[in-house]
């Protein structure tokens, strides 16, 4: 049996699968698009960043030039007064006053350096969680714009990984990665500049080693980095894979899948964990390579200061020996830092990628002009009007700039309408169909027939490739998305329910609902006893889209949810398959108080339920090969003939 799936797509092989071999596309453009979020409010906490930074860095170099003149200048001269080779000092205790006197000048130094460090590490935190904020924001309200198809084609899993362990990763880069970059660019230029000043022939070797350390952090680094970002990607692939697993537990208990389950998990997170061993094995190697170049450093300027010292050039003393020691330490631990912090830049920078192309997807197109409003009949013509009268109308405006009103009837057509999910395969070909105001328009067929995707193009989720939808005689494409969406009710096959109150979940089809027309929607949905029923009523929470209830029990509180809506136009994609036959009957009766007057579309495999449509249209492979009423259709005595008498049956 195959693992459950939420969307299609080899298992375990959606949109979060890495591809061998992948990196991030471009890295200078990703780091461009997160520092533009620095300038987005941040940008004097940031400006006090940088000071604190530079405070730090100078703070360090002159730690380490101050240790020459400690050394060189009170060290030496006081134990030369020990000795009694050396008048630079009256007495001992004189010497000692100026020694500690000198002690604490460094002290106050490193003190400042010591502040600015924890200052500029705390406004981090607060810049950091603050651009994650706005980089949330901003995902989250460009996936509201995305169509339909996009989270057709994407697991949820994989887009919750993004929310979660790619903007974690991304908030280590950005309160460490960014100020340490910063932080040592900074101190490489000022520690540079000072070792020059002490001496050049050091310099010279500092600066050939630490390009050994460059091009082994680059081999080491760019191995780990590639390992990374196939981790990010075998990380959405596995929380995919939970998440669908979670969404369907108990399907996967009903037909005994567990094992089938755990082994296609431990595959996946097999494949996690090699890749994620591959990336960690270079990253935690590069700490003890790098320690270890900087301690062989730290011995060969000491060998070679001596040397120099001794030999008498450069005028070396061994206060400039210590200070140089101090400053190449000084000079590699920056770039021993950044070496380290690698792999988890990298892997930033994969999230961040992760994220952008969420950012950088389409969204929905509407090109449409046409708006939805309340209306009222001033002598014999349609007016705007503020208040809801129940009368609805399309406000058109014109290219003179004229504006002309039109009556929202319910009147859909569809002519020669092709449409496929796909360019290389066609769902329906040349579909044509016409439904009067108040008209119940009836869909049935197999499954793959076609029929959710008719709807699918009413409310206009998918655009057509052919033909033309005219919704009151406006072709749709002119109608604004959320207008004509908040014209149509729709009550799926599939229920969702929210974290909330009943009376909230019911709330949800028109949100500055009354509690009386949320009770009146219930009541129209027959849904009002088993509400009542419950332990607190309608204040009742539900959670875990509505577990305690039966799917019956969920169902009704869609048809609620539609029905307080009151839409010119319903959808009813199987609105009563999950409801037994007896509080069918009693939905129905509700149903058809709220179809009354209105345009409805029914998509359903139970017969019983479309007999009493005006057209019921018989669907196979996207053409509809019959039309008519029940009564029409059984005298025709053609493939909804052998429907109804079981002849055939409905896959």
């Amino acid at each position: 049996m195959a693992q459950p799936r939420v969307h299609g797509g080899p298992p375990g092989r959606g949109p979060g699968a890495f591809v061998k071999g992948q990196g991030p596309k471009n890295q200078g453009k990703t780091i461009k698009r997160l520092l533009s979020y620095l300038g987005r409010g941040y940008q004097a906490r940031f400006a006090v960043v940088l000071l604190c930074i530079l405070l730090s860095a100078v703070a360090g170099v002159l730690g380490s030039m101050f240790l020459q003149t400690l050394i060189d200048d009170y060290i030496e001269p006081l134990m030369a007064v020990y000795a009694g080779t050396s008048q630079a000092f009256s007495s001992v205790g004189q010497g000692m006053a100026a020694l500690l006197g000198a002690i604490g000048r460094m002290a106050l130094i490193y003190l400042l350096g010591v502040g600015s460090t924890f200052l500029y590490n705390w406004l981090m935190v607060g810049i950091s969680q603050g651009m994650l904020k706005k980089i949330r924001d901003d995902l989250f309200s460009h996936m509201q714009a995305l169509p339909i198809k996009y989270f057709d084609t994407h697991t949820h899993g994989d887009l919750m990984s993004r929310y979660t362990n790619d903007t974690d990763t991304l908030r280590q880069m950005i309160s460490q990665g960014i100020p340490q970059a910063f932080s040592s660019v900074i101190t490489v230029v000022s520690v540079f500049c000072a070792m020059v000043t002490t001496s050049i022939p050091l310099t010279a070797l500092v600066v050939l080693f630490v390009a050994f350390m460059l091009a082994v952090t680059k081999h080491i680094g760019g191995q780990s980095g590639k390992y990374f970002v196939r981790q990010q990607r075998a990380l959405g692939a596995v929380n995919g894979f939970i998440e669908e697993l979670v969404t369907g537990q108990k399907v996967v208990q009903v037909f005994c899948h567990e094992d089938r389950a755990k082994a296609d998990f431990d595959a996946l997170n097999e494949e996690l964990r090699r890749e994620a061993d591959a990336a960690n094995s270079y990253a935690n190697i590069m700490g003890p390579v790098m320690n270890n170049l900087g301690h062989l450093q730290y011995v060969l300027i000491a060998i070679a200061g001596g040397a120099l010292s001794l030999s008498g050039i450069g005028g070396l003393t061994l206060g400039g020996i210590a200070a140089f020691l101090q400053l190449s330490r000084s000079f590699t631990q920056p770039i021993s830092q950044i070496s380290q912090q690698f792999n988890t830049i990298i892997m930033a920078l994969a999230g961040a990628e992760r994220i952008f192309d969420v950012m950088d997807e389409s969204p929905e197109q509407d090109e449409g002009y046409v708006t939805l409003v309340n209306a009222k009949e001033v002598d014999g013509k349609l007016a705007e009007t503020a208040e809801r009268t129940g009368l609805w109308a399309w406000k058109h405006p014109h290219h003179d700039g004229s504006v002309t009103y039109t009556r929202l009837t319910g009147r859909v057509e569809l002519r020669e309408v092709d449409f496929g999910y796909n360019e290389e395969k066609l769902v329906l070909r040349d579909v044509s169909l016409e439904a009067q105001p108040g008209q119940k328009v009836a869909f049935v067929g197999a499954t793959g027939a076609g029929k959710t995707t008719i709807t699918n193009l009413i409310n206009r989720f998918y655009d057509i490739a052919d033909g033309k939808i005219r919704y009151d005689g406006i072709n749709i494409n002119k109608i604004k998305k959320p207008d004509l969406r908040r014209s149509l009710g729709i009550v799926l096959q599939d229920t969702n329910l929210f974290t909330g109150t009943v009376g909230d979940n019911i709330r949800y089809g028109k949100l500055d609902a009354t509690d009386e027309e949320v009770e009146a929607a219930a009541k129209l949905a027959n849904a009002d006893s088993f509400i009542r029923r419950l332990p607190k009523g309608y204040d009742t929470v539900l959670s875990g889209d509505g577990g305690s209830l039966s799917q019956g029990q969920r169902q009704l509180l869609a048809i609620a949810r539609a029905a307080v809506a009151d839409p010119p136009v319903m959808v009813l994609d199987e609105a009563t398959s999950s409801i037994d036959t007896r509080t069918e009957r009693l939905v129905q009766q509700g149903m058809d108080g709220l179809m009354q007057g209105r345009t409805v579309f029914v998509i359903a495999h139970r017969l019983s339920t479309v007999q009493n449509s005006d057209s019921i249209m018989v669907l196979e492979l996207g053409r509809i090969i019959e039309r008519g009423s029940h009564k029409e259709l059984i005298a025709q005595k053609g493939k909804y003939y052998q429907l109804y008498t079981g002849a055939f049956e409905l896959e």
